[in-house]
């Protein structure tokens, strides 16, 4: 009866091994998925080409919606749609890339570094806000979305200004974030519970300093949300990996899949995003 009793406390333990070892084997496979930048920077603008510069359907009854920015915007538009938010809308994006943010006005080019201003000039390779801006007039909902330049930041509510919005359209601005440098060689070495607890340290003045900015400047007729207060907290250091151990970011700034499904329910159910 011992030697059974031992025999099936062995098998258990055997067992239970088995099963931990091909857990910590299939978290670690998604993770070395998750941080592909090939992939996951495909998957980050799939959705995004797709809608980038698509009008919108003059015979559809749902309101309008525009995202217009840069990578930080379709990580914006993939966190809408990874959890089916906006479904009253039909949503459309302008992309303008990091290196092309402007703002309103015959003074724009300044705001474009030299060696950026021929490639951001060509309407098939980079949208601006002027060709964006009859398009910005006709949305119910806009949402500017980007990894905000501290110049073009200070000059959002004037930009906002001038683009000639309606009072009935409704405007939101999303901060900038950052989730520091991602090394995927030492998430490897670490236990569920390590990855759970872990905390990036990352450079205030990459998010913090400018999110600060536009949540004073902006008014109380945008509608602000801060990404990284809402992931992050009010500290200098950010998650690396989701509640139940999904890499939120592949890159440090840029989402994974199951990132951009974990940033975008905090963005919505934590912000005046949940009420659009």
């Amino acid at each position: 009866m011992l030697r059974k009793a031992a025999w099936l406390l062995a098998s258990m333990v055997i067992l239970l091994s088995s099963v931990a070892a091909a857990a910590e084997t299939s978290a670690n496979n998604n993770l070395l998925v998750a941080a592909d930048s090939k992939a996951s920077g495909e998957y980050a603008f799939t959705q995004c080409r797709a809608l980038q510069g698509k009008p919108f359907d003059t015979s559809s009854t749902k309101k309008k919606a525009l995202i217009v920015g840069d990578s930080y915007g379709c990580d914006f538009l993939n966190s809408v749609l990874e959890n089916k938010y906006l479904q009253d809308y039909q949503i459309r994006l302008r992309f303008i890339p990091y290196s092309c943010q402007t703002v309103v006005g015959d003074n724009s080019d300044k705001f474009i570094d030299a060696k950026d201003r021929a490639f951001c000039a060509q309407p098939e390779r980079a949208d601006s806000l002027e060709r964006a801006k009859a398009q910005i007039q006709e949305a119910d909902l806009v949402i500017f979305s980007a990894r905000w330049k501290p110049e073009i930041a200070q000059e959002l509510p004037q930009t906002i200004h001038q683009l000639g919005l309606k009072p009935q359209q409704k405007v939101v601005v999303v901060g900038s974030k950052f989730f520091g440098k991602i090394t995927v060689r030492q998430y490897l070495r670490m236990s569920a519970e390590e990855r759970k607890a872990l905390q990036n340290e990352v450079d205030s003045a990459e998010a913090q300093k400018i999110n600060a900015s536009l949540a004073q400047h902006l008014g109380q007729s945008v509608v602000f949300v801060d990404p990284h207060s809402l992931v992050c907290g009010n500290d200098a250091s950010c998650p690396v990996f989701t509640d139940d151990l999904n890499l939120i970011s592949y890159d440090g700034r840029h989402l994974t899949k199951e990132g951009a499904r974990y940033v975008g329910k905090m963005l919505f159910e934590h912000s005046a995003l949940g009420q659009m």
